[in-house]
């Protein structure tokens, strides 16, 4: 199986880069399921309903949040409704939505995602390794799912990493957001989990990790706020991974980060 993982959309400059390029790296990379990550989405801070149905008709199976997933309100109420809307996993019991869940492709395999939140530098929740290891003993790959996707919204890549080698021989792909810069360490561990880093983000490059860069570089310098953070709107970069598994094990097999477009250099799978 292909899969395809696209990171964090930041505002409408990486929205519609996403959406214009999902359908053509669909086909070219010959996806067979593909995630996208937009907790970024709306003006840089969340998600609506009718950006999420936007994405879901490029070409996306389901979009996973992260730490801003409740800044658009609406949110809180069309995750109850749009089942491939997947919040991180160890929120308090009783949040709305779910924060894994299993999926089907066209063809009847099985993938489950799930989403979790760092615990280093970002808000406290529940333990994310506690949360991963009960989807992945809920859902054992090669048993119940023929592929497992993990998608770690996390702070420090200390964190991250270790999530990968938790999960190594248990997922498919263990992948970072919220970093928003593409890391170089794409790889397979010793258990047969792919793993990156960072996904990078899906957003305009020349920027401050896909903010218009005076109001970041007046808080480092200034240390006082004097506005808002806004998207940058320039052209944009669609930042993945793309993983291929082993049809019996559900194990990754090749893994190959993806960019297009924008101002980073084109890098696709052959």
């Amino acid at each position: 199986m292909r899969l395809l993982f696209l990171g964090d959309l930041v505002g409408r400059a990486g929205r519609d880069a996403a959406i214009a390029a999902l359908p053509r790296l669909r086909a070219d990379l010959k996806a067979d399921f593909v995630v996208v990550n937009g907790e970024n989405a709306a003006g840089g801070f969340g998600i609506t309903g009718s950006i999420s149905d936007q994405v879901f008709d490029a070409g996306a199976d389901v979009i996973t949040l992260g730490n801003h997933a409740w800044d658009q309100k609406e949110a809180l109420v069309h995750i109850e409704r749009e089942s491939r809307l997947i919040r991180p996993r160890n929120y308090p019991q009783g949040t709305p939505g779910k924060g894994s869940d299993l999926f089907e492709t066209s063809d009847g395999r099985r993938v489950m995602v799930v989403n979790v939140l760092g615990s280093v530098f970002m808000n406290a929740l529940d333990d994310p390794f506690a949360s991963v290891d009960e989807a992945l003993e809920e859902c054992p790959l090669g048993m119940v799912a023929d592929a497992i996707i993990v998608d770690m919204h996390a702070e420090a890549t200390s964190e991250k990493m270790a999530m990968g080698h938790f999960c190594d021989g248990r997922a498919s792909l263990v992948v970072g957001t919220h970093s928003h810069v593409p890391t170089a360490d794409a790889q397979i561990f010793d258990g047969g989990t792919a793993y990156q880093t960072d996904a990078g983000m899906c957003g305009d490059y020349n920027s401050v990790i896909g903010m218009e860069k005076d109001e970041p570089i007046n808080r480092f310098t200034r240390k006082i706020p004097s506005g808002r953070f806004t998207p940058a709107s320039g052209a944009a970069t669609v930042c993945g991974v793309l993983v291929e598994t082993d049809d019996k094990t559900g194990l990754a097999l090749k893994v190959d980060p993806v960019r297009v477009g924008g101002r980073l250099k084109e890098l696709l799978p052959l």
